[in-house]
């Protein structure tokens, strides 16, 4: 490992894909059920890779190569060699909703006095995290670190990796539940995190109104933020219209934000950046410059239509959370598009079947689409089976003058319809 990790150290830029290889670069030869990157190591060294790591034996005793058992296991011990060389404030986050906004919102706080580096887009797996770490270089000052987990045991094997010094569950749902067999679990795989900052005396940043999360926690190092506990750091949203204003520090100001349920991302990320030194007024600035991007809670103009594209995913807790605060919002009329919840288990008709009584409970104008929703098909909403029938029915009958919401799980592809 140490003659990998110097060469690493030369040349610090690893490539997975060879699609997007960079000059210099070390390949790893990655593998998995539909793909095997093996079969393009010599691709990748035309393509100008400087070095391969690879599982192919056949190319043994080149210099350019490096053969390994396992290419996937290798990249991650590369990984947690190079995080156990590094100095600088490792911070890790996951949680069930809301964990990549958080992120985004905590690197631009960190920025505003720090170099810092963060998980980007949604690298947070098995192979996104150690790519995440081999990305941190010598000039930085604090790392952020996002993990997802969509089976038990995950977070602990991400944290075995990446050694976080500080942690943050932003909230416990029920996403990916299939995976996870029930709620019970999703909860012990994202506890994980806490475990392992508590293992290394780190420190913890909790939603102290969040009473999952704090639960069983009997940690001195923790620092609370949206409850009452003296010290605690606590805002008010005083408009939304769509775009969340807060007063914060007791100043009030304007955020490029909607969702109510974005107040406790925005909580978590003005306590860490004063727990690191961040001047309020820098807080504040990063907070009020963000913008969400990858179809997280952006406002969007869609001809005479006003859209919150909401669409990057959806699981049960975060489809109600987005529908609660569409309701809260003044203004008509109103409709949701709303696309179907995958890896629900068993657990899939009763949670579809509670959105749909809601949206006729509040009247709300609906067009649902996928087998999830059809199989409750009523009179009163609008379901459809595919996204190409649903847009069929949009082309036909043109919306006109609306706020939506729209809403789904990725796999649903709703950045694909036409409003």
């Amino acid at each position: 490992m140490e003659k990998l990790y110097q060469l690493y150290l030369q040349y610090p830029t690893i490539c997975t894909d060879t699609r997007n290889i960079k000059q210099n670069s070390i390949f790893f030869c990655l593998k998995g059920e539909n793909f095997d990157g093996n079969q393009f190591a010599l691709q990748a060294l035309s393509k100008g890779a400087l070095h391969v790591v690879t599982e192919d034996t056949t190319l043994s005793g080149r210099d350019d190569c490096t053969v390994v058992s396992n290419t996937l296991e290798t990249l991650q011990m590369l990984a947690q060699y190079h995080r156990r060389h590094l100095t600088i404030p490792i911070i890790g986050i996951t949680g069930t909703n809301g964990k990549t906004t958080t992120k985004e919102l905590t690197a631009a706080v960190l920025s505003r006095k720090f170099k810092t580096a963060f998980t980007q887009g949604n690298l947070n797996n098995h192979i996104g995290v150690p790519l995440t770490l081999l990305s941190i270089k010598s000039t930085d000052e604090v790392a952020i670190v996002e993990m997802g987990a969509n089976h038990p045991g995950e977070i602990e094997e991400l944290c075995k990796i990446s050694e976080p010094d500080f942690g943050i569950i932003t909230n416990i749902g029920t996403a990916h539940i299939e995976g996870f067999l029930s709620i019970e679990n999703i909860i012990s795989t994202k506890k994980a995190l806490y475990q392992s900052v508590i293992k290394n005396k780190g420190t913890l940043f909790v939603n102290e109104i969040d009473s999952v999360l704090t639960n069983g926690l009997n940690y001195s190092r923790v620092i609370y933020y949206g409850g009452q506990k003296e010290g605690t750091l606590n805002s008010t949203i005083t408009k939304m219209d769509p775009y969340l204003t807060l007063n914060l520090f007791k100043k009030e100001f304007r955020t490029q934000l909607t969702g109510s349920y974005n107040l406790n991302n925005i909580l978590c990320a003005a306590t860490i950046g004063r727990y690191f030194g961040v001047l309020d007024e820098d807080i504040i600035a990063a907070i009020a410059n963000y913008t969400p991007k990858n179809n997280r809670s952006q406002i969007i103009t869609a001809g005479s239509n006003t859209l919150i594209a909401d669409y990057y995913n959806a699981n049960p807790s975060s489809m109600q959370a987005a529908l609660e605060n569409f309701r809260a919002i003044d203004t008509t009329p109103k409709m949701v598009i709303l696309g179907e919840m995958r890896e629900l288990g068993d657990y899939s008709k009763d949670e579809h079947k509670k959105i749909i009584e809601w949206c006729i409970a509040q009247n709300i104008p609906a067009i649902l689409i996928g087998k999830e929703f059809y199989q409750h098909k009523e009179p009163i909403l609008q379901y459809f089976e595919t996204l190409e029938k649903a847009q069929d029915f949009i082309t036909e009958n043109p919306i006109k003058n609306h706020f939506i919401l729209i809403k789904g799980s990725h796999g649903v592809h709703l950045e694909r319809l036409r409003i």
